[in-house]
């Protein structure tokens, strides 16, 4: 069996003090195969992002381990620790400096972790999420929202990361260019062989994009299924049921648009 890559063992997250004090994360336990992709599911407020965020390395203040490649890991991370996990956001717009170029958000973190040969990592990474070579000297308000999230994925792959953190990557797009970065995603993992957590409230989406998938409500993992049983409606926690439903039977024809254009 392969080892894992990702193992979280009692995380607990908090937020605020006395009477405001929040639970946002509960006693949450994961292991995540090397090559793995593995869905986060739940409603808004269920503790997805928190989790993630944590993995990234973007909150320190909790309770229990994670252990990235057999190594635990803190807030205080190595360069290396650091590159080893990339994630891309929710918010293409948002996650780009807005007065940098492509060739500058894409180069500068390459740069600042001592990596060679910069300019042709550059344009590898433009290569492989489908922009063009004059798509590099533009600014972000020049692209589109497609454009963008392939931006913000090539940010990512620049650093050759074993660990890709998705945290509802296309929930910002218009619904046409959905598939095709989604489609892109997939391609990308199984040519570099990320390990990849995908956060997501649409069941379609993790369904196509992950072997398996975690329920979440109010900060706690209710149970952990393939994504097959989903997909046959098989599975024991009465709120993932309430989930199942209230997607409509997770977006069949959204499913079937997805697999159609792979």
């Amino acid at each position: 069996m392969t080892a894992p890559m990702i193992e979280i063992d009692g995380l607990g997250i908090s937020f605020g003090k006395g009477a405001r004090r929040l639970n946002a994360v509960r006693d949450v336990s994961l292991s995540i195969a090397e090559g793995e992709a593995f869905g986060l599911v739940g409603e808004s407020g269920s503790g997805k992002s928190t989790v993630l965020n944590a993995v990234a390395g973007l909150i320190g203040d909790y309770s229990g381990t994670i252990r990235i490649g057999g190594a635990v890991v803190s807030l205080s991370r190595s360069h290396a620790q650091r590159r080893l996990i990339q994630m891309v956001f929710q918010d293409p717009y948002g996650s780009l400096h807005p007065r940098h170029t492509v060739d500058k958000i894409l180069s500068e973190p390459a740069r600042i972790h001592g990596l060679t040969n910069v300019e042709k990592r550059v344009e590898r990474a433009l290569a492989d999420v489908g922009l063009k070579p004059e798509h590099r000297f533009r600014f972000p308000h020049q692209l589109s929202g497609g454009q963008r999230q392939r931006v913000a994925i090539a940010r990512a792959i620049v650093l050759e990361p074993r660990v890709l953190l998705l945290d509802e990557p296309t929930s910002a797009l218009d619904v046409s260019v959905q598939a095709e970065v989604l489609n892109l995603l997939r391609r990308l993992r199984r040519e570099r062989g990320f390990t990849t957590i995908m956060v997501s409230h649409n069941l379609a989406v993790v369904s196509y994009m992950c072997g398996r998938l975690a329920v979440m409500n109010r900060g706690r993992i209710l149970e952990t299924l393939a994504s097959a049983d989903l997909a046959a409606g098989r599975f024991d926690h009465a709120y993932t049921r309430q989930l199942f439903r209230a997607s409509s039977g997770y977006d069949r024809e959204l499913l079937q648009d997805l697999w159609e254009e792979a």
